[in-house]
């Protein structure tokens, strides 16, 4: 995520849409550093040890909390929010067991070859189904605060880079997902979803594995994801097309 932002912005945080935060408590001949946290719409904690940890979260208590989440390697991310959790809690919700997966090859089942890139045009045929995914995933409406724009907009530009698929039926998608972060070496994808009345016929997993396809085959990367740990059809699903956990995330949602 915070590589597919520096590689097109650079580190200026006005391009980055946030900063970069680094500590190092060694001398600066050293060539490494103990800690790295991005600080944008999300905080993410990359790496660093408890003192690190500890500088991370003097610094985003120096003012209000903008940031939606936390999230990131689940170690740092609990880390942190120990730290912050006597100003900035409690939170919403504290998703502790995300298994971050990865697959770097052609997927093990058979894709859906229905599943395909949306157009411009279907915009307005494919916002339902995304608005209906963030709200079961993330537990809040995507329209609030400013009547949607912003969430449009997101999901417009992904519909323009080529990186939100679907699979319609009629006026109607019945299964979604996209690629979220895109950095040179690794796609990550998310919003994966399936309509209500169409789960449990294998839709999600075989149009999963057309995107996986398309980014490992299409596009050059490695694909990408991570899903809550107490959700075990979507693990079963994942590992069918050939995902094998290489992490571990964690999330707290304001």
């Amino acid at each position: 995520m915070v590589s597919a932002r520096v590689e097109v912005a650079g580190l200026d945080p006005w391009r980055l849409g946030g900063e970069l935060w680094a500590a190092d408590f060694r001398t600066p001949r050293s060539g490494r550093i103990q800690g790295l946290c991005f600080s944008g719409p999300n905080l993410i904690p990359l790496r660093g040890n408890a003192s690190a940890l500890r500088s991370f979260a003097d610094r985003a208590l120096r003012k209000q909390r903008t940031c939606s989440s936390l999230v990131g390697p689940a170690e740092q991310v609990l880390g942190l929010w120990d730290e912050l959790a006597v100003e900035w809690g409690p939170a919403r919700e504290v998703r502790h067991d995300q298994p971050l997966m990865a697959l770097d090859g052609a997927p093990k089942l058979a894709c859906d070859p229905l599943v395909r890139p949306v157009r411009p045009n279907e915009l307005e045929r494919y916002l339902p189904a995304a608005i209906a995914m963030f709200i079961e995933e993330v537990g809040v409406d995507p329209r609030a605060g400013d009547g949607g724009a912003s969430y449009r907009a997101r999901v417009a530009e992904l519909i323009a880079g080529g990186r939100a698929f679907a699979r319609f039926e009629g006026e109607q998608v019945v299964f979604k997902a996209e690629i979220g972060a895109l950095s040179t070496t690794v796609g990550q994808i998310q919003g994966v979803w399936v309509h209500p009345e169409r789960r449990g016929n294998g839709l999600g997993t075989a149009g999963t594995a057309a995107v996986v396809a398309r980014l490992v085959h299409g596009m050059g990367r490695t694909a990408s994801l991570y899903v809550n740990g107490y959700n075990t059809a979507a693990l079963a699903a994942y590992r069918k097309i050939g995902f094998q956990q290489v992490g571990q995330y964690a999330t707290v949602l304001f």
